[in-house]
């Protein structure tokens, strides 16, 4: 496996891939020297994930590779990845539409497990109230990738 750094507007992220796609993205809490990387696979998701910060990219293309995780997990990861940019959906939505409308906690207990926030965009689900939380990087950082998407929540 092989990661790199890098600084974006959301703060420093690291990104790990294996040869068949990205497994994970960190959003660091310090920050850490810029890195470059020969890794085509590292690359793409760079330029991807610049791109997406930049408001230019709406869909992510890059190869993933998801190691870990429960048939749940996957089932409620690959849901998010069905929630158009510049929309969100409720936990309770989410769970209805997996066709489990009473696993509202455990939606949100795999939505804060996924490895590849942004790629997979859990930041789209919110409340049925409407209001941010449950983020694993932090509401600041749901309300950034919100905003990016042209979604202005509220306080």
């Amino acid at each position: 496996m092989k990661s790199v750094c890098i600084s974006s507007e959301a703060g420093c992220l690291r990104i790990f891939a294996t040869a068949r796609g990205v497994t994970q993205i960190d959003f660091l809490e310090i920050d850490e020297p810029e890195e470059t990387t020969d890794d085509p696979i590292l690359q793409q998701a760079i330029r991807e994930l610049r791109e997406y910060f930049a408001g230019v990219r709406k869909k992510f293309e890059v190869a993933i590779d998801l190691q870990g995780g429960t048939a749940f997990q996957r089932e409620a990861w690959a849901m998010l990845c069905r929630i158009p940019y510049g929309q969100t959906l409720s936990y309770g939505a989410q769970a209805k539409a997996m066709g489990k409308p009473k696993a509202v906690r455990a939606v949100g207990g795999a939505n804060g497990r996924n490895p590849l926030p942004v790629i997979i965009p859990c930041h789209r689900v919110i409340s049925s109230a409407g209001k941010l939380h449950g983020f694993s990087s932090g509401i600041a950082l749901k309300r950034y990738l919100l905003a990016i998407e042209g979604l202005l929540i509220p306080e």
